[in-house]
């Protein structure tokens, strides 16, 4: 019975691909999930896998032709022609056997990472070949772009095999390790050998790619020249040749512009430093905040709030609130219902803009900025709008616990309409906070400082802090970011307004 290669979906905003390259030909034999044909989109190059065993039986899309997401691209013939292929593996296999008797191998491959993530990077290691593990132990760990992930081990066993390395770019179902199920570790050193020459071939994945058949042809259309590329092996993609046309780059600028950037250092300096590559995660903060500066008209406005009211009402509630609720009374459960209120009365701080149309939300998910050792992450605390303080509370700890630890999965972190950033807990007195596109606002908190105030005509001491709202000033006027900023000081400094929903 034949099988039908189509193109897979691609992700929520790519809805077509160039098709790159045929790895195989009409008649070839493949074995089930080997990859047949490449296909590139502006952002990523994807692997189209064989959805079974048996030959290729007719090519329907050419390479270079763009293709739509369920496009039919070939025809795979049913058949055991595929079979040469799993007979060297079974071949390489009897280097394990004597360890057989104790449990099987048991393959540790990558898992899904959402809709949006095609690629993983092997970060730290924990493990190596003979170590005993047990179930639920920590293997290794993968940096997306937009968050770390550990992986346990699925069984208890002994390490047989490592087939990755720190460094090595993965897809969701690339084989990383193999587990002898209950194995000695001595009968896994004794048959470590045989698969250590298994990571051999890695370096093949590091030299360099050729550019993609459309990023040659827009290159040699405009001139541009791109030296290392976001796909796989560094390979350049059109999307980076398009980033570069827009950035205004040429081959000659684009060439030297690592040597402008750094500075020149002897080499008694060089011995002393360390040169650390940056993870998935570090690079992509650094490229969104980025993008924010130079797509947004990105303005901020400041204001100071006196922090007495909330601080007295922690203090005369805070042992009552964690013995009812299971978790302390802080600032951001305030702040958040306070921004709440506020994006009811001016929305456009709570919209965003899509091409020529803006689109405003009913609904309030605020992205709540952690620092965390590897960069800094924002979960969403969904429809805090509908939620108390104490429901605020409750969700804001569950997410800051699981983002320290490694553990916020990736729906924890998309959605956000607004989001609210504290540096005052590091002893910022004061910042602009970027937006976290595609957002409109951004909430700046920061270190509460007692300071001289004039109230009522005499000088008091008062707990003051410093708020700044960043906003897109293509969407948000300046009077409504006053007016938000306004309200959001009026509910604290009167905090019965945020009872009484005012």
């Amino acid at each position: 019975m034949a099988s039908e290669i189509r193109v897979p979906t691609l992700g929520e905003s790519v809805t077509e691909a160039t098709v790159a390259s045929w790895y195989k030909k009409t008649g070839d034999a493949v074995n089930a999930d080997e990859p047949l044909v490449e296909l590139e989109t502006d952002k990523v190059t994807v692997e189209v896998p064989a959805p079974a065993s048996g030959a290729l039986g007719e090519i329907l899309v050419k390479e270079g032709e763009t293709v739509e997401v369920g496009t039919l691209l070939g025809m795979l013939e049913a058949g055991d022609g595929a079979a040469p292929a799993p007979a060297a593996k079974k071949e390489a296999a009897p280097a394990a056997a004597p360890a057989a008797s104790d449990g099987k191998l048991v393959d540790v491959i990558t898992p899904s990472a959402g809709e949006s993530v095609t690629e993983a990077e092997v970060g730290e290691i924990s493990v190596k070949v003979g170590d005993a593990v047990k179930a639920d132990d920590v293997l290794l760990e993968l940096e997306t772009d937009k968050a770390a992930q550990e992986i346990p081990a699925p069984v208890s066993g002994t390490i047989a095999e490592i087939v990755v390395k720190s460094g090595d770019i993965v897809e969701p179902g690339h084989l990383l390790l193999k587990i002898q199920e209950g194995a000695s570790v001595g009968a896994a050193a004794a048959s470590a050998p045989a698969p250590a020459a298994a990571p051999a071939p890695a370096p093949a994945s590091s030299t360099e790619m050729p550019p993609s058949p459309s990023a040659s042809r827009m290159m040699a259309e405009t001139g541009v020249s791109v030296a290392a590329g976001t796909g796989k092996r560094g390979q350049v993609l059109k999307g980076d040749v398009i980033n570069a046309i827009n950035s205004g780059q040429a081959a000659a600028p684009a060439a030297s512009a690592p040597a402008s950037v750094r500075a020149p250092s002897s080499a008694d300096d060089e011995a002393r430093e360390d040169r650390v590559r940056m993870t998935r995660l570090r690079q992509t903060i650094a490229r969104r905040l980025k993008d924010a500066q130079n797509t947004a008209a990105m303005l901020t406005t400041y204001n100071e709030v006196d922090m007495g009211p909330v601080m007295d009402i922690r203090k005369q509630y805070k042992e009552l609130f964690e013995k009812k609720h299971g978790v302390k009374l802080g600032f951001m459960g305030f702040f958040t219902k306070a921004v709440c209120h506020a994006l009811k009365e001016i929305p456009a701080v709570n919209a965003e803009i899509d091409g020529t149309d803006i689109i405003y939300k009913n609904f309030a998910h605020i992205g709540v900025a952690v620092g965390t050792d590897k960069g800094l992450v924002v979960p969403v605390v969904r429809d805090a709008d509908q939620m108390s303080i104490a429901e605020i509370e409750k969700e804001i700890g569950r997410l800051g616990l699981a983002a320290r630890d490694g553990k916020l999965g990736m729906d924890a972190m998309q959605g956000g309409t607004f989001t609210i950033s504290n540096g005052g807990v590091y002893g910022s007195l004061m910042s602009s906070p970027i937006l976290n596109a595609p957002q409109s606002g951004i909430l700046g908190m920061h270190k509460i400082q007692e300071r001289p105030m004039a109230v009522n005509g005499q000088v008091v001491i008062r707990p003051m802090m410093y708020l700044a709202l960043s906003y897109d000033h293509r969407i948000v006027d300046g009077k409504e970011a006053v007016t938000f900023l306004v309200r959001v000081k009026e509910s604290l400094e009167d905090v019965q307004r945020l009872v009484l929903d005012l």
